[in-house]
Formats: structure tokens, sequence, C-alpha cells
């Protein structure tokens, strides 16, 4: 009964295990095509409004927001509302606590973040890269500072619509990839209702 137990476990991990390391090119080449078009967008705006060494447009942040809508198009983190509210409420609690408290670097930091990932708790809207939204607000140069509550609108609502129309596009060139995971919400509506009869 045990070796027989070992057995199917073994199975089933080995199975895992080879699932898990398949390499799905068709996947990866969507993956990469949308991340391509929609950083090289964004990354061709900075290029013809703002010279080299004014990093406005092109936030660190964004290429994060990539791995999630081009390659994880599933997740419930990588869905428009978590894009788009998590890097707005982020942005905007960002560039507050950099007003309230502009050169205490050692508790903006900290607070930024901390308080960004609350707000995307409570709104719903949790997107693991607003909380380096937050940070560059805070940490960003001289300019990026200067920007104020314009930072909000300019780079960050402006980058997020340019990646999310990409990932409308591209991740539904398909029929292997719907974006956005509406099936998530409707999935949990039925579990409830049957848990609730």
């Amino acid at each position: 009964m045990i070796k027989k137990q070992i057995k199917r476990t073994y199975r089933i991990s080995k199975y895992i295990v080879y699932k898990e390391t398949l390499i799905d090119y068709k996947e990866n080449f969507w993956s990469f095509l949308g991340s391509f078009i929609g950083i090289g967008i964004i990354a061709f705006l900075q290029n013809l409004y703002f010279t080299e060494h004014d990093n406005l447009f092109l936030i660190g942040s964004f290429g994060a927001s990539c791995v999630l809508i081009y390659g994880v198009i599933q997740s419930p983190l990588a869905q428009p509302r978590n894009l788009i509210g998590g890097h707005l409420v982020s942005a905007i609690i960002g560039v507050t606590v950099c007003k309230l408290l502009p050169d205490v670097l050692w508790l903006t930091a900290p607070l930024a973040v901390s308080l960004s990932i609350i707000a995307m708790q409570y709104t719903k809207t949790l997107h693991p890269p607003g909380g380096a939204t937050a940070l560059i607000a805070v940490t960003g140069s001289a300019k990026i500072k200067a920007l104020g509550y314009f930072y909000v609108f300019f780079p960050v609502l402006t980058g997020v619509i340019i990646l999310l129309l990409i990932a409308l596009v591209v991740n539904n060139l398909t029929a292997n990839r719907k974006y956005p995971n509406s099936g998530n919400f409707s999935k949990k509506l039925k579990h409830l209702l049957k848990i609730k009869q």
C-alpha cells in the first residue's frame, strides 16, 4: 500500500515538473511582441520629447507591468482594473508622501510603498508594480519630483494606457489568449452561489 502510494506520488510529481518545464513558443512569442511594442512606444515617446538623461516617461515599474499583462495574462493582478488602478493609486500616494516629507528618504520610501500596498488592497486594485510607481515618486530625480501630481497623469496614466491598449490588441490576436480575463470572476461567483445553496 505504501509502495503504491509512493509510486503514485512520484508519477504525479514527475508529471507536474514535466508540465511546468514545457516551453510554449507561441505564448513566448506573443509575450515578447506585446512587451516589445508597449515599451517600444513609451521609449519612442521618451526619445521624441525628452533628452537621453531626462528619463521622465519610461519609468521602471512599466517593465514589471509588462511581465504581468503580456506574460501572465490570466493573473488577477494583470487585469485592467489592477493595472490602471494600482498604478494611479500608488502614484497619488507616492506624490503625496513626497510632498508631505520631501527630504526624509528613510521614512518616505517605506511609507510610500507600504501605504500604496494598503490602498491597493482596499481598492481591490493590487498590482505589484504599483509599489515601484510609489517608490519612484519619492526616490526619482528632481525632475520627477518637480512634476508633483502631474506625475500621476504623465508619465503614469499615459504609459499605463499605452500598455493596456497594446495588451488588448496583442493578447487577443490568437484564440489561445484572451484578455482581460473575466472567467475568474464568473467562476468565483458560481462557487459562491453553490456554497450558499
